[in-house]
């Protein structure tokens, strides 16, 4: 089996840490995890360029869903600029029609302004009605990486549809995410028969700390699901991936 690329999505600077420490092979570079992703800020983008592990950063200029205005294209092609300019190794992006289908016009332009560029779509193919169209058209648009939970709130929830996914688009490597750990990810590795899933994407996060001061928590300047990523976590489900590729080899 060859070896499966762990991709740990991270928001600031300690999260980049953590996953360097713990094994992870990616990152995904996010500001506001606990909105999804957002994209990350030029600071944070400058630390990722530093790190050994190659960094994606998500595009997504606010929370919400992902139908977007001429504005927040124009400012999603300047973040895809400034990415490039920092020299991380790629870019997430997603665009969405009202019905949940994906926009095939705004992603060609984010596409072509991200050429060169490493690219994987986020989940916001998890919103379209019709999975494996969605993939034809991810293929023909050169991407080559789909982030999915399988249309569910997690990824183990989501496995049927997941397997669908590889099936209709077997050149795009479909990446299972959400809820993934230690304890489940031998699932998805031996889900999908002759064709795995060549990466696993993750957060590895435990509960943030209660901040020292009660009024950080009372103005809300940390939100009370606040998670951060934990290194032991990352090396945990590093080390279950490895050991499925040695349970496997031994058959």
């Amino acid at each position: 089996m060859t070896r499966v690329t762990l991709e740990i999505c991270v928001d600031d600077a300690a999260g980049i840490a953590a996953a360097s420490e713990g094994g992870a092979d990616r990152l995904e570079l996010c500001a506001a995890l606990a909105l999804g992703g957002l994209t990350p800020s030029a600071g944070l983008i400058a630390l990722a360029a530093r790190s050994p592990l190659p960094a994606l950063a998500m595009i997504r200029p606010r929370a919400g869903d992902f139908v977007w205005s001429e504005a927040e294209r124009e400012a999603m092609r300047a973040e895809i600029a400034a990415v490039r300019a920092a020299g991380l190794a790629g870019v997430v992006i997603g665009a969405s029609l009202p019905d949940g289908r994906l926009d095939a016009g705004t992603l060609a332009e984010l596409v072509a302004a991200a050429a060169g560029l490493d690219i994987t779509l986020h989940r916001a193919i998890d919103l379209t009605p019709d999975p494996a169209e969605a993939m034809r058209l991810v293929h023909d648009l050169g991407i080559r990486r789909v982030l999915s939970s399988g249309g569910a709130r997690t990824a183990e929830l989501g496995l049927a549809r997941l397997a669908v996914m590889a099936r209709a688009a077997p050149e795009v490597s479909v990446m299972p995410g959400g809820g993934i750990s230690a304890g489940n990810v031998g699932v998805f590795l031996t889900a999908f028969g002759e064709a795995p899933p060549r990466e696993i994407h993750a957060s590895c996060s435990v509960p943030a700390p209660t901040p020292t001061l009660p009024a950080v928590a009372e103005f809300g300047f940390q939100p009370p699901a606040a998670r951060t990523t934990d290194a032991g976590r990352v090396r945990a489900l590093r080390l279950a991936i490895d050991q499925v590729a040695i349970d496997q080899a031994a058959v």
